[in-house]
């Protein structure tokens, strides 16, 4: 099956996703810095979720383009992991209208570690699909990345039973560490397409 449905839906789904996300951003209720102050937590809330889709989206496409081809188990993996992503617009709504309270940050920290879970089947899915001499197992490799954010999830799932602030902490946390580029994967997409 053609890989290139597959990555057009995903990306209609997530610019979707981007998209209600910003119409959840309302302005200011007063024209002063006090009240561009008063929207400031709704605009993190925002910039967080936004920055998680443009992660998944930005590693989806990477890891699509080292794809040959996918078959239904690899639909349904994608199907899982688009629908995770796309309750980021509803968790990062009731997380800025509760006002950071502990049960909204926990269903959130949920959501992102439903959503690292379903990342990773996809990616395996991928990787059986191709066998382990495929480019995507090279590429992704030993993925200390993907293996630990769970794990980091479930850390900042517990802090938030302490305070839902220090979950909301580790969850950027893990948000800066994908921002740093991986570079063995875009080499190998870079070779693929040379190739």
């Amino acid at each position: 099956m053609n890989k290139n449905r597959l990555e057009a839906f995903s990306d209609g789904v997530l610019a979707i996703v981007i998209t209600i996300m910003v119409l959840e951003l309302r302005v200011p209720e007063e024209p002063t810095w006090h009240g561009l102050g008063m929207v400031l937590p709704t605009f993190f809330s925002y910039l967080l979720s936004f920055v998680y889709v443009g992660i998944y989206w930005n590693n989806h496409h990477h890891m699509i383009q080292l794809a040959d081809r996918v078959n239904g188990r690899i639909l349904w993996a994608n199907l899982h992991l688009l629908f995770w992503i796309s309750l980021f617009p509803f968790s990062t709504r009731w997380v800025d209208e509760s006002g950071f309270v502990q049960v909204p940050v926990l269903v959130y920290g949920i959501n992102l570690l439903c959503a690292a879970i379903a990342y990773y089947i996809l990616q395996q899915s991928l990787i059986r699909q191709q066998g382990r001499e495929g480019a995507l197992a090279q590429a992704v490799g030993w993925d200390w990345k993907g293996k630990a954010s769970p794990l980091i999830y479930l850390a900042g799932i517990g802090l938030c039973i302490v305070h839902p602030l220090l979950g909301v902490a580790v969850y950027t946390v893990v948000a800066l560490i994908w921002l740093a580029p991986d570079r063995r994967v875009e080499h190998f997409v870079t070779r693929a397409h040379q190739g």
